[in-house]
């Protein structure tokens, strides 16, 4: 784990980098209204050999397999401390159906949602990195599991293992010992990856070398976050990593939910899709829109 830490000190002009933060994204943002409508969730199953993912917002996607189903890093809050919510979440909370298994990706409050995890149903119970179970211990699920990178398991009939990242794992300062990382959620005829956050790393190529992977849920906002430390892919070392990967498609997330970072909040995407039709890539790149099934 060592290798891919991207520790917690803040680079050099950290000052500068919050000052521009607080003035030209953060205040503006407060009075912002938000964006978007929230869809009904689609319940009935996807085709056979496929899979429906629906993106909620920020990392948090609603994946349905032919018989199974699966939340990843759920989060609907409206505010994030003093940072506020820039579109409604794809899919209410309230209308959210039972799913098989809750997965989180790391500790961090824009992934492991304390008040959005008690909120939710899951047969099967939640799966997190190894340091992070005691978090969610008493948000009403049945079973709570720690993974090790690298470790993986059978959890209602879906393959899971758990994947390395570029990050950090720490929800209170120096708590060091969580793990982060990402998932890779496999039926027998359709696995999706998603990255967790991440900043580029060799990791990519060794999962990639690994694993068979339909579809890739990779972030490519907050790019230029105040601390400026390594700690987020830009949209083109999202790309890189997708091809690294071997995944079929990409599908983005991490963007246009939370003002996190420096970089204006139409970039990523505007980038992301400049940069895919640069590489050919454009037909494997699906753009979510929020709370809109994609069958993949």
């Amino acid at each position: 784990m060592a290798e891919d830490y991207a520790g917690i000190k803040p680079a050099r002009g950290w000052g500068r980098r919050n000052y521009r933060f607080i003035r030209y994204r953060l205040v503006p943002q407060i009075f912002r209204r938000l964006v978007g409508d929230p869809q009904h969730p689609h319940l009935a199953p996807p085709p056979e050999g496929k899979a429906r993912v629906t993106w909620i917002g920020h990392a948090s996607f609603f994946v349905q397999f032919e018989e199974h189903s699966v939340l990843f890093d759920p989060n609907w809050a409206k505010w994030m401390g003093i940072v506020k919510r820039m579109q409604h979440p794809g899919i209410l909370l309230d209308h959210m159906p039972e799913v098989d298994l809750v997965l989180v990706s790391h500790a961090h409050f824009d992934h492991l949602h304390k008040k959005s995890l008690k909120g939710i149903d899951a047969r099967d119970g939640i799966i997190v990195p190894r340091g992070s179970g005691g978090l969610v211990k008493r948000l009403g699920f049945d079973s709570v599991v720690e993974m090790k990178i690298w470790e993986e398991g059978k959890f209602s009939g879906l393959r899971v293992l758990h994947t390395p990242s570029h990050h950090w794992g720490a929800r209170f300062g120096h708590d060091t010992h969580r793990d982060y990382g990402g998932f890779i959620v496999a039926s027998e005829k359709r696995s999706v990856f998603h990255c967790g956050d991440s900043a580029y790393f060799g990791g990519f190529k060794k999962i990639g070398a690994r694993e068979d992977i339909d579809i890739a849920l990779m972030p490519i906002g907050a790019y230029e976050p105040p601390s400026g430390r390594d700690v987020h892919m830009n949209p083109e070392e999202a790309l890189t990593a997708f091809e690294e990967l071997g995944a079929g498609l990409m599908v983005p997330m991490h963007y246009g939910t939370f003002m996190l970072s420096n970089e204006p909040p139409d970039e990523p995407l505007e980038r992301l899709m400049a940069e895919a039709d640069r590489r050919g890539l454009s037909k494997q790149v699906v753009i979510p829109e929020p709370g809109v099934g994609l069958e993949l």
